[in-house]
């Protein structure tokens, strides 16, 4: 095979190489063969389909699937013998140089992996925090679990702050009602913020069958354009007023979380070991942000690779305004702006690879198999979940990625210099 590669910046290469036709073609029509003996066209028997029957139909699928394989392995082995290291993926396509005869050309533009010099984690300073799961962490646990499954009864009073009011209204602004006739209708519980503060501070203290009227401003950005940027008049009616009912702990709501036993004692014991997953995943969070923090300190000054610089923008974006859509709203999400934040995942995803890399750090597999079944313990059937990684191979190479990440992390904190920060769980879990 013959192979060139090109410079067209300090990070960016472009390769150039040439796969024979005849290996394709021979590779193509062996496979082409296999699927012969075992189709199932109707209007034929099993192994007796005309050979121009399963090219028209196979065909061109195992021509793509045959060349793509030839490609990744020749490109792989391109690298692997110009000792060049990967950022990101290639982009690989037809050349538009001709090819000599009995050939396919192709060109791979990449970019690599810069060099980052002596990397030295000891110098660092890395603040590592720790915490516990104490038993006043369990009992709020059970109070959040209570008001989960809490009920409503019904009074005749003045609403306050955790009672469920009904409600009706309507709104004028620039003389103009809103809606023209009736009102409408709907609930909330007062102190949840679901409301606007106005609205919520004159709901508290009215008893059903009471109207108030107040005067809202509305900021300019607000979703219904006919009351952004100004002041709007809304009158309210209590219409009912419910008071929280918080149920029992006792056997039956122990169960209901799925503690057959009902003991208090397993239940404890399951909300501590739930606990104690999420607070390790926080402190795991919280270690990587004081690795990466150091990490781009030290090595901002190394050039990125600008096109996965612009991908973990890109991507960073995305997210953002899928997150906003989800919500109801619509943003405008300027890619830019995610510019610098995504330079500097990048820069720390490299660093991180090139330190497993020089110091020779494999997945453990151990570790790996725990952060699997922590995973799937979250579910109801485990065993599902953990089946499921293992039959696809994205989904077990996205949590491989995790943990070796994980793992070099520990790395660095062990070697660099750290101390220890005392947290209480609620302020470790708190990002």
């Amino acid at each position: 095979m013959q192979v060139s590669v090109e410079t067209l910046g300090n990070l960016e290469r472009r390769l150039t190489f040439r796969l024979p036709a005849e290996r394709v073609d021979t590779q193509v029509g062996g496979r082409l063969k296999e699927i012969a003996r075992t189709a199932r066209i109707k209007g034929f028997r099993p192994g007796k389909v005309p050979t121009k029957v399963i090219e028209q139909r196979y065909g061109d699928q195992v021509r793509q699937e045959i060349l793509d394989g030839m490609l990744r392995e020749s490109f792989d082995g391109a690298i692997r013998e110009n000792e060049l290291r990967l950022a990101g993926n290639p982009r690989i396509e037809p050349s538009s140089d001709a090819a000599g005869e009995g050939e396919l050309a192709f060109v791979a533009t990449f970019e690599i992996v810069p060099d980052f010099g002596d990397v030295d984690v000891e110098g660092l300073e890395v603040v590592r925090h720790t915490a516990e799961v104490e038993d006043a962490d369990i009992d709020r646990m059970i109070d959040n679990l209570r008001m989960q499954r809490q009920g409503w009864n019904k009074v005749e009073r003045a609403a306050k702050e955790h009672d469920l009011v009904t409600m009706e209204n309507f709104s004028e602004v620039d003389g103009v009602r809103r809606p023209p006739e009736g009102a409408e209708k709907g609930s909330t519980v007062v102190g949840s913020g679901a409301m606007l503060k106005e609205i919520e501070d004159a709901v508290i203290g009215m008893a059903p069958g009471e109207t108030k009227t107040v005067q809202v401003d509305f900021p300019a950005e607000w979703r219904i354009a006919e009351f952004a940027g100004k002041t709007v008049s809304i009158t309210v009616k209590a219409l009912e007023v419910s008071e929280p009912q918080l149920p029992e702990v006792d056997a039956g709501f122990i169960r209901s979380f799925g503690v057959k036993s009902g003991e208090m004692d397993q239940f404890r014991a399951e909300i501590r070991s739930n606990l104690a997953r999420e607070l390790k995943g926080a402190l795991m969070q919280r270690l990587r942000k004081e690795v990466g923090e150091q990490l781009v300190a030290k090595f901002e000054h190394v050039e990125m690779p600008p096109r996965l610089v612009e991908n973990e923008a890109r991507a960073l974006a995305n997210g953002m305004a899928e997150q906003a859509r989800r919500q109801g709203q619509q943003v405008a999400v300027d890619q830019s702006q995610f510019m610098e934040p995504a330079r500097k995942r990048v820069l720390v995803a490299l660093l991180v690879g090139e330190i497993a890399r020089r110091n020779e750090l494999r997945l453990d597999q151990r570790r790996l198999n725990e952060t699997m079944r922590l995973i799937a313990s979250t579910y109801e059937e485990p065993e599902q979940v953990i089946e499921l990684y293992r039959n696809d191979p994205q989904l077990m190479a996205g949590l491989q990625s995790r943990v070796m990440e994980e793992q070099v992390i520990d790395w660095i904190a062990e070697r660099a210099k750290h101390t220890e920060q005392a947290l209480s769980f609620q302020d470790a879990i708190r990002q």
